[in-house]
């Protein structure tokens, strides 16, 4: 029974970016029926992967702005997820490469919370490691 204290590490282009409020991944592996005169639904096309997620990142350190300048920017980079400490994560390693922001969207300034930001990407590829 996995006791739930792994870490996660994400890193952009190599360097860490801590701590990670949220990160939501999606995949969409679209798939379209073919029909014929005879029959229905006898195969399907299959369409191009799209891989894409957000991150949001509390506005306390440089993160934020490092980010923010990869979209304004439009350069694209590499975001991996990692265990960092445990072995009950169910990947060992998520890769996520040659991505680029397609939006950013800094959070509201509160007198009693830290402000964030959120960020949604795309990527070309993607890499899973799993755990054993």
């Amino acid at each position: 029974m996995p006791n739930w204290d792994t870490r996660l590490e994400v890193s952009v282009g190599g360097q860490t970016i801590t701590p990670i409020t949220a990160f939501t991944p999606t995949f969409s592996t679209p798939r379209t029926v073919i029909h014929s005169l005879e029959a229905t639904n006898v195969g399907f096309v299959r369409g191009p992967f799209t891989f894409s997620f957000t991150i949001t990142v509390p506005a306390i350190g440089s993160a934020v702005a490092n980010l923010t300048d990869l979209a304004l920017k439009g350069t694209s980079f590499d975001l991996t997820i990692a265990e960092k400490q445990g072995t009950d994560w169910t990947f060992n390693r998520l890769l996520f490469a040659n991505c680029v922001i397609t939006q950013a969207q800094p959070g509201s300034i509160t007198v009693s919370d830290v402000p964030s930001a959120t960020f949604t990407c795309i990527a070309l590829t993607a890499t899973i490691e799993k755990g054993s």
